[in-house]
């Protein structure tokens, strides 16, 4: 085999890991976009549980404060989780 012959070889091997990488981008950030969706419906849940909370906070029950923090918790896991996976 040519040193040409290598080089043609070499470079279809290249153009598709490019074009496998380049789909797999596209999956991710679809990925990523599904998984910030969730997040944000979360988010808007939290936020109304916990102005509630706030608001009546001496009548909130311990049950009530648990589920709360566990939300907020969850939350705060899944904003980290997209942010990691972004680097």
């Amino acid at each position: 085999m040519s040193f040409q012959d290598e080089l043609k070889q070499l470079s279809e091997r290249i153009k598709q890991y490019r074009d496998e990488a380049r789909v797999q981008m596209h999956l991710a950030r679809e990925d990523v976009k599904d998984e910030w969706d969730d997040l944000e419906k979360d988010w808007e849940r939290f936020r109304g549980k916990l102005d509630g909370l706030l608001h009546d906070a001496d009548d909130a029950s311990k049950e009530a404060r648990q589920t709360a923090h566990k939300l907020g918790e969850d939350l705060k896991s899944g904003y980290q989780n997209i942010r990691n996976r972004l680097k």
